[in-house]
């Protein structure tokens, strides 16, 4: 019935509005015997008389008042829609949905926002923190324009990019054993209890792989769900971490260069395959972009 209906309610507020349909046809500009049938079949559709006839001019019936109440209700939310759409597709002013992990929140986006903003002062951003496949999830629903994630993901419904790599570090209590180090083979924390992010987490996966490459399978003790939480973990003397550079040195914990195996990960921004960028969100992307080997904050 919506389908049926939709078409014909601006004409039948027109027509409720100005009580006379030649008025009416006028002001919409269109034919009043296309106005007229419209109304005709409006009611035939609906089995009630939404106007009384009285000659050149009309009046509402009962029904037609209430119909006419959620008719205007219908009509103004499509509006305000209309307008927020164009208003976020504005190139001055439009909105980017923006999604990137929980590290680079601190420092890496807020950075990026405020470069970006000294040439688009009026671009708003909708700003989502999350690990790496809930975003990419946001991004195929159609949530989320762009994000910055690790890994860099590959699949076929979506575009990415790498941009930057970013050490790992292996993170020991203060007076761990190994804190009187400044470089480690990942191999010699075999034994170790590790503190790591949960499974499906990007960072998780790489802990795997890199522990597998050096040897061993990692011993969780502890799965969390952000970095600087972990790091407060391995300050409490609850197990070791592999964790990026954190935003502001952490005391009570050491942070070691791992010389083997080759400990980074990589940093891309990914959009959906095909989907059409608004003008704020094209440029934010051309930014992104030529910001390759320079993204993050040395």
């Amino acid at each position: 019935m919506s389908k049926v209906l939709a078409p014909r309610l601006a004409y039948f507020a027109g027509v409720a509005r100005t009580e006379h349909v030649t008025r009416a046809a006028q002001e919409m500009n269109v034919p009043q015997s296309t106005l007229s049938r419209s109304m005709a079949r409006l009611e035939q559709d609906l089995g009630v008389d939404l106007f009384a006839r009285h000659g050149r001019t009309v009046s509402l019936t009962p029904a037609g008042r209430t119909f006419l109440t959620s008719v205007e209700r219908a009509l103004a939310e499509v509006e305000r829609a209309a307008e927020e759409v164009r208003a976020d597709a504005d190139p001055t002013t439009g909105k980017v949905a923006f999604g990137f992990l929980h590290t680079m929140g601190a420092e890496t986006v807020p950075g990026l926002l405020q470069a970006f903003r000294a040439d688009h002062p009026r671009v708003r951003f909708s700003l989502v923190q999350n690990y790496g496949e809930a975003m990419l999830e946001r991004l195929r629903a159609g949530e989320l324009d762009l994000c910055l994630t690790s890994p860099v993901p590959d699949a076929p419904d979506l575009v990415a990019r790498r941009l930057d790599e970013q050490k790992l570090r292996l993170v020991v209590p203060a007076d761990h054993s190994l804190a009187g180090r400044r470089r480690i083979r990942l191999a010699e924390a075999a034994d170790e209890m590790f503190v790591t992010l949960e499974p499906g987490y990007g960072l998780r996966r790489i802990t795997d792989d890199l522990c597998k490459e050096a040897g061993f399978k990692p011993r969780i003790a502890f799965e969390g769900e952000e970095a600087e939480t972990l790091r407060g973990l391995v300050a409490a003397g609850l197990g070791v971490a592999l964790l990026p550079p954190p935003a502001v040195p952490r005391p009570g914990v050491v942070e070691l260069t791992v010389t083997a195996p080759r400990a980074a990960r990589e940093i891309g921004v990914a959009w959906l395959e095909g989907h059409p960028d608004t003008p704020p969100v094209a440029a934010f992307k051309r930014f992104l972009l030529s910001r390759r080997g320079s993204l993050l904050p040395t």
